[in-house]
Parts: C-alpha cells; sequence; structure tokens
C-alpha cells in the first residue's frame, strides 16, 4: 500500500461527488434516513457543490490515493463561524474548519486515514491557522477515537442537519504546529 496525496482541483469535481456519495453515510447515526442522507448529499455533495468548493479560495481540498486509486478526500475551510455554539468555544480569527475527512469503508484499518490526515493538518498549518477544529456525530465512536488520537479534544456540542433529521455533534479543536 502506497498512500499518496493532492490537492484536488477542477477535473476533479466527478471523483470527489462519487467518494462523497460512498461515504457520507457512513458517518451518520444507524436509523438515519436514507432519504435524508440522500438529500443531504443533493444539496452539499453534488458534482456542482464540489465546482463551489474548488473555485473558492477559503477552501482546501484533498484527495488520498492508494496507487492510482482514490480512497478518501478531505476539505478545510476558513472563514466566519456561523453557528453559535461553534463560535463560543472555537476562535475563528486563528482557526480552521476541517470541514470533511472521509475515507471509502474498504480502505478503513488500512492506515489511509492516518496519512490522509497527516497532509491535512500540514494543509492546515500552511494557512497560517493556530488551530484546526471539526464536528462529528456524537455516536460515531470510531471517528470520535481517530480524531481523539490525532490530537482533537471535545470543546463542546452543536447541531447538525441530515435532510430533515438534526444531530448531535461534539466540537473536536486541536492545536497546529
Amino acid at each position: 500500500m502506497s498512500i499518496t496525496t493532492r490537492r484536488a482541483g477542477d477535473a476533479d469535481t466527478e471523483l470527489l461527488h462519487d467518494l462523497a456519495e460512498r461515504t457520507f453515510g457512513l458517518a451518520c447515526p444507524p436509523g438515519t434516513l436514507q432519504a435524508d442522507i440522500d438529500a443531504f448529499i443533493a444539496t452539499h455533495l453534488s458534482v456542482a457543490s464540489f465546482r463551489d468548493y474548488l473555485a473558492d479560495p477559503a477552501r482546501v481540498l484533498l484527495l488520498a490515493y492508494d496507487e492510482d486509486r482514490p480512497v478518501g478526500y478531505s476539505m478545510l475551510v476558513r472563514g466566519p463561524i456561523k453557528d453559535p455554539d461553534v463560535a463560543a468555544v472555537v476562535d475563528e480569527t486563528v482557526s480552521i474548519e476541517l470541514s470533511k475527512f472521509y475515507l471509502a469503508p474498504e480502505r478503513h484499518g488500512s492506515g489511509a486515514a492516518a496519512a490522509l490526515m497527516t497532509a491535512t493538518l500540514a494543509e492546515a498549518a500552511a494557512t497560517g491557522a493556530a488551530f484546526c477544529w471539526l464536528g462529528v456525530n456524537q455516536q460515531n465512536v470510531r471517528a470520535g477515537r481517530f480524531y481523539a488520537k490525532n490530537g482533537f479534544e471535545i470543546a463542546g456540542t452543536k447541531r447538525f442537519l441530515v435532510g430533515a433529521e438534526w444531530h448531535d455533534d461534539h466540537i473536536r479543536l486541536r492545536p497546529l504546529p
């Protein structure tokens, strides 16, 4: 296994959408309706959404590859924090959000996530941010353990809308080197 990472570009919109379509539901708690997952993907993870994300200078998208196969992606976002629960515990002037971090299910446990996280945190630090924050579903124990292992500590809670259903997330925060 040879994991490499690179910044995503305009030609990667369909690839990013495909990865998102295959991985987003894995982060949702059991019992989340497929219709709600599909609605979220259609609204926030479509080809057009990724086209907009890639055109936004406040965002950095990375792809992870195992040899020539794409196996995951991440997205960092700088800028104003609109969620008041997040704004209460995260200083937007010195922080960057890890908005998306997904790995193909067949790659879980392979070390690919660690490689993608290393590259993502390096990109986050390169922006000049002092902290990186994220939201993760409170029931997503596997992701919570992974983020804790990578230095993200629980700083608060927030709500996250998937389709028509509100979910409870932990806000996690870590300093950048």
